[in-house]
């Protein structure tokens, strides 16, 4: 078995003139939880599409779960729940497990104890026997959910799983993930809540104009810390000697250093060197701010 859950390298898609995917190159290890992150028009949907064999590429070639994009017999491993779904919403919770768990080939009791289980996980029980249209967007989401887990999948692609979600929604819906991680599934989840893929993946991918242009292991973080410090003095050679200057002003100096481990080194330094230390203040970057620094300021909204 391959460790690798997805290995692409350089898919395209064009339609027609319009270039959708310029190069997606990337991998996703077996038992992760990979982010894939974009503006508004970067090629995700397409990109998705590509993966799960929906759509063609144009050129490049990539496997899922060891077997070429596309392949028929991998698709009953794979788990997806699209960002805008339609459901047969004049059936109940529990009729809707039962079709999408047919056209896996689950029958009898495992299909109706898989189906209250997965009920019970989302919190659906006591409204299984329900239309779909009467329930809330919550709660059609979470129902979502259910069926994009019905066949015990290798990989699940989630597309925008928390939209419409309170916050103990979300909460559900995190914790779920990372019991899919526990459990060696992998997982492919495409978001705009950054604090939601920030709490939840272990490595992301930023995706700008159709190709990845950036990598991020959420475990190292090698953009390191920011540091604001108030000193007397700015005594920018010593402070070189630590990390990257920044910024600054009126006495008050921002510095990028590698890790927490610089800190109490950067301290000792000032106050050794005759420097007045009147406040350290460090700061980790949020995956936001990467975020705006990775797409640029020629980036427009969505």
């Amino acid at each position: 078995m391959t460790a690798l859950a997805i290995e692409t390298h350089g898919l395209r898609k064009r339609f027609g003139e319009k270039l959708a995917v310029a190069d997606l190159s990337l991998t996703l290890k077996r038992g992760e939880v990979f982010g894939f992150l974009g503006p508004n028009g970067a090629g995700k949907t397409t990109s998705l599409k590509m993966l799960l064999g929906l759509i063609e590429p144009t050129a490049g070639s990539g496997t899922l779960l060891g077997r070429p994009i596309g392949d028929r017999v991998t698709r009953g491993r794979v788990g997806f729940l699209p960002e805008h779904f339609r459901f047969q919403d004049w059936l109940t919770g529990r009729e809707l497990l039962r079709f999408h768990g047919k056209l896996f080939g689950l029958r009898g009791r495992a299909l109706e104890a898989r189906a209250d289980q997965l009920l019970a996980r989302v919190d659906l029980l006591d409204a299984a026997d329900r239309p779909i249209n009467g329930y809330s967007k919550g709660m059609t989401q979470r129902v979502g959910l259910a069926q994009a887990l019905l066949n015990e999948p290798d990989i699940v692609f989630l597309d925008e799983p928390t939209s419409g979600l309170d916050p103990l929604g979300r909460l559900l819906v995190r914790d779920l993930i990372r019991e899919l991680r526990d459990g060696g599934t992998s997982v492919f989840l495409n978001s705009h809540l950054l604090g939601e893929v920030e709490a939840t993946c272990d490595r992301v991918v930023f995706v700008k104009q159709g190709r990845v242009v950036h990598e991020l292991d959420m475990a190292v973080r090698t953009h390191g810390l920011e540091v604001e410090l108030r000193v007397d003095g700015v005594p920018e050679r010593l402070l070189a000697e630590h990390g990257t200057l920044l910024a600054h002003a009126d006495g008050v100096v921002r510095l990028r250093v590698a890790d927490e481990e610089a800190l109490p080194r950067l301290a000792e330094a000032l106050v050794r060197s005759g420097t007045r230390l009147y406040g350290m203040t460090a700061h980790r970057r949020s995956l936001e701010e990467t975020f705006l620094a990775v797409m640029g300021e020629d980036q427009r909204p969505g």
